[in-house]
């Protein structure tokens, strides 16, 4: 039932992508906001709080879905199914390349830069061509783990708890996860937990990347030489990869909210471009493609085990 759910919400999310109205993910968010401005305290504790009701709850919404419905085989695997739709990103993911791919080939830097800002939280004022398709590229290498091989792997382990236990994680990591003077103390608990819950996701895709990358021993180089360059423990392996199963090099100095950071330098090759976006789209496409396979064989694996046994 769970490794159906699995594949079911993973062709859905494939075939229609997210909800133009009413996403759940997008209501989550919404109720965080809510709850961010009554619980909001300047300190670590008030941000654990706030982390474990919202993802203790979300979770335990999943669990109760699931285990309500166990006797059910059909209602379970639909249960699971919209779960994981719900909470996939993937289709999104490369419709956003594609239309940065679009608007750079044909030269439309104003809307290219309006166009990124819906995957990256960096200064876009500034950015030409290059840039662009560098902020695009490393989006969606981090994002692939984010949004794709994350919920499968979470999934599979533990069904719509999983799912969107996770993904309410991660949706607080991009909300209060900042390290700025107002959230650097709250957002510690959703940043410290969205952390945790990719360190085994992240080194999924990298090594998804690799083999699917078509140059396995660039992408394996780089991942070990670069990775720790990068400030994040999870971005840092996935954009490593990617980078040298593309033969690029990532990484360098981005501006978030005036402020400079040094993200390091990831890969041998040259700088990418425009037309290395659609590579990476392509690449990240067979990456959560690999994921479902080797997330939901263990499942159906144990399943078989189990009822051999009896």
């Amino acid at each position: 039932m769970r490794a159906a759910g699995l594949v079911l919400g993973y062709v859905a999310d494939r075939v229609f992508g997210d909800p133009r109205r009413w996403h759940p993910v997008s209501g989550f968010g919404k109720v965080a906001r809510c709850a961010e401005r009554t619980m909001y305290a300047d300190n670590r504790s008030a941000g654990v709080a706030f982390t474990v009701l919202l993802v203790g709850s979300t979770g335990l919404l999943g669990w109760t879905a699931d285990r309500a419905t166990r006797s059910r085989p059909l209602l379970n695997t639909a249960v699971t199914a919209f779960a994981t739709w719900m909470v996939l990103g993937g289709r999104s993911l490369g419709t956003e390349a594609r239309a940065l791919d679009r608007q750079l080939r044909r030269g439309d830097l104003a809307a290219a830069r309006v166009q990124v800002t819906h995957l990256v939280g960096r200064d876009p004022s500034q950015l030409e061509a290059n840039d662009i398709a560098r902020a695009t590229i490393e989006s969606v290498a981090e994002n692939t783990s984010d949004a794709v091989v994350a919920p499968l792997l979470w999934g599979a382990v533990l069904g719509p708890a999983g799912l969107l236990g996770y993904r309410a994680a991660n949706t607080l990591d991009a909300r209060v996860g900042h390290r700025t003077p107002r959230l650097e103390r709250f957002g510690w608990a959703s940043a410290r937990l969205d952390d945790v819950l990719n360190l085994a996701p992240a080194r999924l895709t990298a090594l998804l990347a690799a083999a699917m990358g078509g140059n396995p021993g660039a992408a394996l180089r780089t991942w070990r030489r670069d990775a720790h360059k990068h400030p994040s423990p999870n971005a840092g392996p996935v954009e490593a990869a990617f980078a040298g199963a593309l033969g690029i090099t990532l990484g360098g100095a981005n501006v978030y909210h005036g402020v400079v950071e040094d993200r390091g330098t990831l890969g041998d090759g040259p700088a990418p471009g425009p037309a290395d976006i659609g590579r990476t789209a392509r690449l990240a496409a067979r990456v959560g493609a690999g994921a479902l396979i080797s997330t939901v064989a263990p499942v159906v694996a144990v399943r078989i085990a189990v009822r051999a046994r009896r």
